[in-house]
């Protein structure tokens, strides 16, 4: 069943449940998958790699909003957007921590044959490709630039 198809049984459910913070994660879901299935030049159905983007851009901006809201003291926003956040988590594949990434990492760097920082864009750009979804881009830049330094 694709993602999309996912959301609507858990909207229905959110919905019989009265659950309204569930709902506003699920609806935020929603919107963002339709809107990427109509861009231009998207087919009908968007694929698993495009869903775990649409997903990741809106952690993103969940967490970036977060971030102003907490810095200005308005933590009924915030609260609303760390929900949120929550919410739209259960449906990205299970993120690796630190260690996990550094391990992974050691192993790309090894089989790229990278020795310096001058071949950081090597690693991050396989590195980008195979833990797509499973890790944050800003927490694999730290790792590389740590393990390359």
């Amino acid at each position: 069943m694709s993602l999309i198809n996912t959301i609507d049984q858990d909207i229905k459910q959110a919905m019989l449940a009265k659950n309204d913070v569930k709902l506003r994660g699920l609806r935020a879901i929603k919107s963002a998958l339709l809107l990427a299935r109509t861009e231009k030049g998207a087919s009908e159905e968007i694929s698993e790699e495009t869903e775990i983007k649409v997903l990741q851009k809106l952690i993103k901006q969940r967490k970036e909003s977060a971030d102003i809201y907490k810095q200005q003291n308005r933590d009924d926003l915030y609260k609303v957007e760390v929900e949120e956040m929550e919410v739209i988590e259960v449906y990205l594949p299970k993120q690796m921590d630190k260690a996990e990434v550094e391990t992974f990492l050691k192993d790309l760097i090894s089989r790229v044959g990278a020795t310096s920082v001058k071949d950081m864009g090597k690693v991050m750009g396989a590195a980008n490709k195979e833990l797509a979804g499973k890790a944050d881009g800003k927490t694999i830049s730290e790792v590389v630039k740590q393990l390359l330094a």
